[in-house]
């Protein structure tokens, strides 16, 4: 079932980014089990207290310290409620199994956070951050990005394309590293020629 744009508030939350929409000629249409969502978490807004959890990642699994300390300093610093807690992430941002984004999922799921807040928005996932926000939504948990993209059109499918490319070269690099790995291991006689080839 959808609901159109009639509500004032509705719109409102569509123009925030708060709720997910179809267009449907010029009109937005909602989901209404969106819409209630919305109304349960936006009515419990008032006497919720405000608890961020400061999601920040990086996607090497060495080094890049400084990276994390940045982006932990610079969200703690614009912070405007209570930080309950840091998660911090090594892995590429398409990778589907995060440790940390599984702590911030349940976290969001169990209620003890309301926000969840982010530098940039691909920090959180390369892909799919708008079904992210639905199920934050759905929780009654808001996303905040410090630094919003505000490219759109060419510019961003560019750095889709761009970001997909970056990932398989990383994949395939991460490839060839694990065969000379294994090819210099058997030159050494540590290795047999059998888990070579595995």
């Amino acid at each position: 079932m959808v609901e159109s744009t009639d509500h004032p508030m509705t719109f409102q939350w569509a123009v925030d980014g708060k709720i997910p929409f179809s267009w449907v000629g010029r009109e937005r249409q909602f989901s209404s089990v969106d819409v209630e969502n919305m109304k349960r978490s936006s009515e419990g807004t008032t006497s919720r207290p405000r608890w961020e959890v400061v999601y920040v990642r990086v996607s090497g699994s060495l080094g890049q310290e400084s990276s994390l300390a940045t982006q932990d300093e610079e969200l703690r610093a614009t912070s405007t409620g209570e930080v309950v807690k840091v998660v911090r992430d090594r892995g590429s941002g398409p990778r589907k199994n995060r440790p940390g984004l599984n702590r911030v999922l349940a976290m969001d799921a169990d209620g003890s956070v309301s926000v969840v807040r982010v530098t940039h928005e691909d920090r959180l996932a390369r892909f799919g951050v708008g079904w992210l926000k639905r199920l934050f939504t759905v929780y009654g948990v808001t996303l905040e990005v410090l630094h919003p993209k505000k490219s759109g059109g060419r510019d961003e499918l560019l750095e889709d394309f761009v970001s997909l490319v970056t990932t398989f070269a990383g994949r395939l690099y991460g490839m060839r590293s694990a065969k000379a790995h294994k090819r210099l291991l058997a030159e050494t006689g540590q290795c047999s020629n059998g888990e070579q080839t595995a």
